[in-house]
């Protein structure tokens, strides 16, 4: 292969989209403002919303792009001065596409000060068969500050009947307060007949969810009400709930998003008004 040619293929595999996204919130006025919006393609947020009040800022970030592929990255990062309460959630689901042997990467950043809530819902993520992907996130609280957030994989197009029969899925999540780490969580899944089908990896369902509160003890009746939920409907797929040292966490294998989210949406209401003293308010794109 002469240079030019090689020139080129290295040009061609190093494509990809390096996004980023900053945004800052601050309480103003009686307000949670966004008071920083810092964007970079494909990556941007719509106006702020507060269909709850000034108390709770609503922001939907898009991807523009229509999904990930391998050689994307992309960096969000939040930032919730004290008192303000923001929730961020997604215009749409995810898609990480087959990658061209390239990772794609997605990185998460969230700080939330003293007396701040930062609830963070992104719509599912769908990891198509083939792809090579890595997301990270990581959480510095403050004391007296508590995040909420859930994430909801789909492996596979399984509407099509596609299995993750190849790839690579990682996850690295990590939430700190003042140097200790209140939860650490590290999730790999390689694509394959052996991940799918064992019960220690998806045990042939497509979905995996978790939820997690993290800020504040959780007393055991919280817990037993969370569980209590899921065996109050019928429901086909699997949970668990558990106590983390400063929290609550919540699982789910199966076949359905729906479900895990329904679910994950009562949850959200027992921690809200529980915790919070504030019902839930179902964001307006979930409703479309």
């Amino acid at each position: 292969m002469n240079q030019s040619n090689r020139s080129l293929i290295d040009a061609e595999t190093s494509v990809g989209w390096h996004g980023s996204l900053e945004l800052v919130f601050a309480q103003r006025h009686g307000a949670t403002q966004l008071t920083r919006n810092w964007t970079q393609a494909p990556l941007k947020v719509q106006r702020s919303f507060y269909p709850e009040g000034p108390n709770v800022c609503h922001s939907i970030v898009l991807h523009t792009a229509g999904g990930i592929v391998g050689g994307d990255r992309l960096s969000l990062n939040f930032q919730l001065e004290p008192d303000a309460h923001s929730l961020i959630t997604t215009a749409t689901a995810s898609k990480i596409y087959r990658s061209n042997g390239l990772e794609a990467i997605q990185d998460m950043h969230m700080q939330v000060a003293a007396g701040a809530c930062l609830e963070w819902f992104p719509l599912e993520t769908i990891v198509f068969n083939g792809a090579i992907y890595r997301q990270g996130l990581q959480v510095e609280l403050a004391l007296g500050a508590s995040w909420l957030g859930w994430e909801i994989m789909r492996f596979g197009r399984s509407a099509r009947g596609e299995r993750f029969l190849q790839g690579e899925w990682r996850s690295h999540t990590e939430i700190w307060q003042q140097g200790h780490p209140l939860w650490i969580d590290r999730q790999w899944l390689k694509g394959g007949e052996e991940m799918l089908d064992s019960p220690h990896g998806l045990a042939g369902q497509p979905v995996v969810a978790s939820l997690s509160w993290v800020g504040a003890a959780v007393a055991p009746e919280i817990v037993m009400q969370a569980r209590s939920l899921w065996t109050s409907k019928e429901r086909q797929g699997e949970a668990g709930v558990t106590r983390l040292i400063s929290g609550l966490l919540c699982r789910y294998r199966g076949a359905s998003t729906a479900e895990a989210r329904n679910w994950f949406i009562d949850v959200w209401q027992l921690l809200r008004s529980s915790l919070l003293g504030r019902p839930i308010c179902i964001p307006r794109v979930w409703q479309i």
